[in-house]
């Protein structure tokens, strides 16, 4: 390849092709793993010697180690492609090692190095108070948009339906939801609410807001940002194990997002916020690094920084601090050291703190379903409780079976190419069938509330329509009373709730909108356990003389909670999906605020767990980074097969040679035709083509930067220059051009396996070092290379799954 050619071609004429993962099934492909930075430059590669150079005029001059200073974009990544956290990590080390150094020798670096040890905590601080902030802003927005489908308030339409009739003087206490100054729509277009006319008015207006709100969602997420669609939780794990997406984090798609989630919501559809809201949260994270240089250039620390603001999502999703540290810790991070502990503690303290302050919901609680029980629960509960976590591991299981084949139908038919159009049938659909139902027709965030709820005397909802016979009362507790109509009444509708909601959330979640799942499977729960709640407690009413109940629940006792029962369900549905145990505990637990429902709640859980993983050992976000591509290396599978690494390496029997790098005998035309014919995103070097003795590892981003750097600084570099990465240049015959030295770019240790490695330990290498690939040799000669894809290719094969399926789409 000539000079001129490659010039034109620049560094972005490769980028497309440069991706790592997309190398994986090509012979000599590499994923970039360099621990260059592990080997600090010696004296003596910064010095030139004259002697080898041919003795032309000025040699000394004639060569180039141009890597005395940084260039710009050397050791940086390509989008799509995976991080080298060894050598992340070690960039780190010497940075802290440097810093620490001059500090002792002025005040002014003993500042600088106090500053950069507290700028951990404050990007921490900075988080939490932006995560908590749009989190309340989305809170309070949702709410009033949801309203404002079923009517607006005259005194000021930034009402919502509460506050509208919070200050009303016309309120009485059965009818607290009616107010003078809160307007249907039937009633601000037809002056009446009453009559068959009015109910198709409100039901055409409630039909016409949704649509609108699910159409103007879908819109700006097509437009503005693609990236805004879904949960984020499979990518930000993805993300979080090494891989770049670029834009996933970015402003625009935080902007999108916040905006869109609110639509989304208040659309009625069956998604809910806490999911996103950990997406939110993280791209704070991403855009607060840009202040601080410590995590703006290295790719490790940020992501110990994403790990903490995915902690403070939960914690304003659900108001569960201490959840939301061990939901980043048990589900979303991959790499989780104790500071980064200490510090997602205080990320999630933050946030909850500034979400309490704004108090979105007016009842100083950062939730709205906030509950709590004080009825303690009998051991022989156990088993209706065990018999949710069955129902629950079922609903798992079936949703994430279903929901994938659904997304996989829209991946690979035409259903694909109509985001918009799929998004309003979904929501006509939605809403036209929610509407009869006062539980459809609510949000899911005040259904679960209503379903949490422990009826009082004061309660107006038909869920506690009880028929008051009191004949004792203990401790001011009500006592188990028989359901009355609307309790019956409640109960069918409910039946009829669990069927919409089971169906439609199976077609909701994936769609090119914000879509939660935390909330539709609680509500799934939720809605079986108070069904159950309600049977248990008029079976304990009716036969409180049965075996089961007579020793510890009397005529007149307060024995049966079903609000609890709820609970329990909620919890179980939402493991069952999700496959979360410790923290959905703790979660479910700082909701209720009752640590005596821990054991009903941990019985729920691992009981749902159990049965899912029965019935398939993936949950719905590993489900969804397997569907996508993604090269995520799960850590908590085993790998139990007996296979060796040159079963696996490239390249195979057959198969064209490994494209190797030479030492000190390529020119800069031969490395540029490498570069230009081949989308290896590394290349190994060797001493020689004959010997394949192993020398290092170079990339193929950093090759491209530093020629180019090369070409503009220095006049005498041209295609028959030649390229070495020894200390030394090479011997020379008199009047040639200049060589260039590119030693700084090479990894001098890259990380290497011999042919006859156990592949289990080869996966536990990738594992818990974040390798993007390793070498294989055999006797010091260089054989071939296993990259991360490959190994997720043989464990798919492994699993009789389809290899081809690892492919980032």
């Amino acid at each position: 390849m000539g000079n001129r050619g490659f010039q034109q071609g620049s560094f972005n004429s490769f980028r497309s092709s440069s991706s790592d993962e997309d190398l994986m099934d090509i012979p000599g492909t590499a994923m970039d793993f360099s621990m260059r930075d592990d080997v600090p430059p010696l004296d003596g590669e910064i010095e030139e010697e004259k002697s080898y150079n041919g003795g032309g005029i000025g040699s000394s001059n004639r060569m180039m180690d141009f890597l005395e200073e940084p260039i710009p974009g050397v050791g940086t990544y390509d989008d799509f492609n995976t991080i080298d956290w060894v050598r992340e990590k070690s960039r780190d080390r010497d940075r802290h090692r440097e810093i620490t150094n001059k500090s002792k020798e002025s005040t002014w670096a003993l500042i600088h190095s106090v500053s950069d040890a507290f700028s951990g905590w404050l990007l921490m601080l900075l988080i939490g108070l932006l995560s908590g902030s749009l989190a309340g802003l989305i809170d309070i927005s949702a709410h009033w948009m949801t309203d404002l489908k079923e009517g607006i308030c005259t005194e000021g339409f930034w009402f919502n339906h509460e506050h509208c009739c919070w200050n009303s003087e016309h309120v009485t206490f059965e009818d607290r939801d009616k107010c003078p100054e809160w307007n249907s729509w039937s009633q601000l277009l037809i002056s009446t609410d009453e009559g068959a006319f009015a109910y198709i008015v409100n039901y055409f207006m409630y039909v016409l807001w949704a649509l609108l709100f699910a159409f103007l969602a879908v819109s700006l997420v097509k437009v503005f940002a693609p990236y805004a669609c879904g949960s984020g939780i499979p990518e930000i794990k993805t993300i979080l194990s090494g891989f770049i997406i670029r834009g996933y984090l970015g402003k625009w798609t935080l902007i999108i997002k916040t905006i869109t989630l609110v639509l989304a919501v208040s659309s009625g559809l069956s998604l809910g916020k806490e999911g996103p809201l950990v997406h939110v949260a993280c791209c704070c994270g991403n855009i607060l690094c840009h202040c601080f240089n410590k995590y703006r250039k290295n790719e490790a620390k940020r992501r110990e920084v994403l790990s903490a603001a995915a902690a403070a999502g939960v914690s304003v999703a659900f108001g569960a601090p201490i959840g939301g540290v061990l939901f980043s810790l048990e589900e979303v991070s991959y790499y989780f050291p104790l500071k980064t502990l200490w510090r997602s503690f205080f990320a999630a303290l933050v946030a909850a703190f500034t979400l309490r302050s704004i108090n979105p919901f007016g009842n100083s609680r950062l939730v709205l379903f906030y509950v709590e029980f004080h009825t303690p629960w009998h051991l022989f509960e156990l088993v209706p409780f065990i018999l949710l976590g069955i129902f629950g591991g079922l609903w798992g299981a079936l949703f994430i079976r279903t929901n994938i084949a659904w997304c996989r139908k829209r991946k690979t038919t035409q259903l694909g190419k109509y985001p918009v159009i799929e998004v309003l049938v979904v929501t006509a659909i939605t809403a036209i069938l929610a509407f009869p139902n006062e539980y459809t027709r609510m949000s899911t965030s005040e259904l679960i509330s209503e379903l949490f709820n422990d009826c009082g005397l004061l309660d107006s909802s038909k869920l506690c329509d009880y028929e008051n016979r009191f004949n004792t009362s203990k401790g001011g507790e009500l006592p188990d009373r028989p359901a009355g109509v609307g309790v019956y009444s409640a109960m069918w509708q409910l039946a009829l709730t669990l069927i919409l909601k089971i169906v439609i959330t199976i077609f909701t979640f994936g769609m090119k909108i914000p879509s939660g799942l935390f909330i539709p499977s609680m509500a799934v729960g939720a809605i079986a356990g108070r069904l159950l709640g309600v049977g248990m407690e008029q079976l304990a009413y009716y036969h409180h003389d049965w075996a089961i109940f007579n020793s510890w629940c009397s005529q007149g006792a307060d024995c049966i909670t079903p609000g609890l029962y709820a609970m329990v369900g909620a919890a179980a549905c939402l493991g069952g999906v999700t496959r979360m145990t410790v923290s959905l505990v703790v979660i479910m637990f700082e909701l209720t605020g009752g640590l005596e429902y821990i054991v009903p709640l941990m019985a729920a859980a691992m009981t749902s767990k159990w049965v899912a993983d029965a019935l398939g050992r993936e949950g719905i976000y590993d489900a969804h980074i397997r569907l996508n591509g993604y090269p995520f290396l799960e850590a908590k599978e085993e790998f139990a097969h007996k296979t060796l690494a040159m079963d696996v390496m490239k390249p195979r029997r057959n198969d064209p040679l490994l494209t190797v790098l030479t030492q000190d005998s390529m020119t800069v035309e031969d490395v540029e035709t490498i570069i230009s014919e081949t989308t290896y995103s590394g290349f190994p070097v060797v001493v020689s083509r004959e010997s394949q003795r192993l020398v290092g590892f170079v990339l193929r981003r950093d090759l491209i930067i530093s020629i180019e750097n090369a070409r503009k600084k220095q006049d005498g570099v041209v295609s028959t220059s030649i390229i070495y990465f020894t200390e030394h240049s090479p011997p020379m015959p008199p009047y040639t051009p200049p060589t260039l030295k590119l030693r700084n770019i090479l990894d001098l240790s890259p990380f290497t396996v011999t042919d006859l490695t156990p592949m289990e330990i080869v996966v536990d290498i990738f594992r818990k070092l974040g390798l993007r690939q390793c070498l294989v040799t055999h006797n010091g000669r260089l054989l071939g290379i296993i990259t991360k894809k490959d190994v997720l290719k043989h464990i798919a094969q492994m699993a009789n799954q389809d290899p081809d399926s690892i492919l980032f789409n």
